[in-house]
């Protein structure tokens, strides 16, 4: 459906094509008219679905009609991480590029009182983590009280980075009545019992079910010896000229140790986590989006907070202990509407890890065997998953 269609302005329709998007996807064509309506919304969508746009349009079109240019935000947007809170900022001042509006993003890693300036000479939309927001109303230098409209964003990822009790902190700080949209990539019992007790006859908008992986991307694993997972990924990154691929370690240490193997390998690459600076973090993904860096080696830090146009290719260099982390490292590939390939390179001591993914997504994943890194005789393996390994076919 024509963006146009959905009652936006004209403004807001001009934005989105600059951005080159034409039409809507699903999860935007459902919540973008609920939202419109002052409706509070559950709305559940896999990442790189477009739900950014799903609420920041309707809300900027809101705040809009009624702009008065006050000194307090008007619209609060919560997320779990820096890399996502830029990212939807980004995202609020492109689609509002031809209305009034003001907007800040504040986030923890980088200095206070730039923030503080930019909050005392008055906003209209504010995204934010939850702990620097804490801060800042801490020392007087935000005032809540006149939040109209109120955005979880990765509702459920906040949960499990334990934010359940600084959101409940900054509800306290917010008016009684409001407008409530909460977005979650999963729908689990903690999630219910939040919207539960925040929004108001919501309606529901798709609502995922837990342990859906994106419909475009093509799953595999590479069974191969821990000691040769390295030597696997160059050669994949080598053989098939791949210039664009994120990499998921399960530990920091890991994560730099792997992005300097990789430079050895004449791979240039760069690690992301959050021992990292968020000026080191930035410059990474930066240099990852223009192509200057092939690699970018990640934590879970990053599974939700990335947002790379047409990124082609992911790898599980280790998979996590969460089997819903996987479904959110994989997401980063095959959005909006694009195809994307994701390998996990799995040792013998992760078969549990495997089996823990393959329960949650409800289905086995192909197994394919990369001629020259063949499971040695001491790695186990079930006469199952044996039968269905594949010869890797290049």
């Amino acid at each position: 459906m024509p963006f146009a269609q959905l009652g936006l302005k004209a403004e807001l329709v001009r934005a989105v094509g600059a951005r080159g998007y034409a039409r809507t996807t699903p999860i935007q064509a459902k919540t973008i008219p609920l939202i419109l309506e002052g409706r509070d919304v559950l709305a559940g969508a896999q990442t790189g679905t477009g739900k950014t746009a799903a609420f920041a349009l309707p809300l900027l079109q809101r705040l809009s009609d009624a702009c008065s240019q006050r000194r307090h935000p008007q619209a609060l947007i919560l997320t779990p991480t820096r890399e996502l809170a830029a990212q939807v900022g980004e995202s609020v001042a492109a689609y509002g590029r031809h209305l009034p509006l003001r907007h800040a993003v504040v986030f923890g890693g980088v200095g206070f009182n730039p923030q503080a300036q930019r909050l005392r000479r008055g906003i209209d939309v504010l995204v934010a983590t939850p702990g620097r927001l804490l801060d800042h109303v801490g020392q007087g230098t935000v005032n809540l009280s006149h939040v109209e409209i109120l955005v979880l964003d990765e509702a459920d990822r906040m949960l499990d980075m334990g934010f359940i009790h600084d959101i409940r902190k900054l509800m306290a700080e917010l008016p009684k009545r409001r407008q409530n949209l909460m977005f979650s990539a999963t729908y689990s019992e903690q999630i219910k019992g939040l919207a539960d007790g925040l929004l108001h006859r919501p309606a529901l908008v798709g609502v995922t079910r837990q342990g859906e992986a994106a419909e475009k991307v093509t799953q595999r694993v590479h069974r191969v010896d821990r000691d040769r997972k390295r030597a696997l990924l160059s050669h994949l990154i080598g053989s098939g000229n791949w210039r664009q691929v994120l990499v998921f370690t399960r530990t920091k240490h890991g994560a730099n140790r792997l992005a300097e193997q990789l430079g050895r390998d004449g791979i240039r690459s760069d690690a992301i986590h959050g021992n990292k600076s968020q000026g080191a973090r930035t410059r990474a993904l930066a240099d990852f989006k223009a192509g200057k860096i092939r690699v970018l080696v990640a934590t879970d830090i990053a599974a939700r907070g990335l947002d790379i146009n047409r990124l082609p290719h992911v790898i599980n260099f280790e998979l996590p202990n969460v089997p819903e982390d996987y479904i959110h490292r994989i997401g980063r590939t095959g959005r909006a509407g694009e195809e994307g390939l994701a390998l996990s390179l799995v040792s013998s001591d992760e078969h549990k890890l495997l089996t823990d993914i393959q329960r949650l997504l409800k289905r086995d994943l192909p197994v394919e065997v990369v001629p020259g890194f063949e499971l040695s005789g001491n790695g186990k393996w079930s006469p199952k998953a044996l039968s269905r390994a594949l010869p890797c076919r290049r």
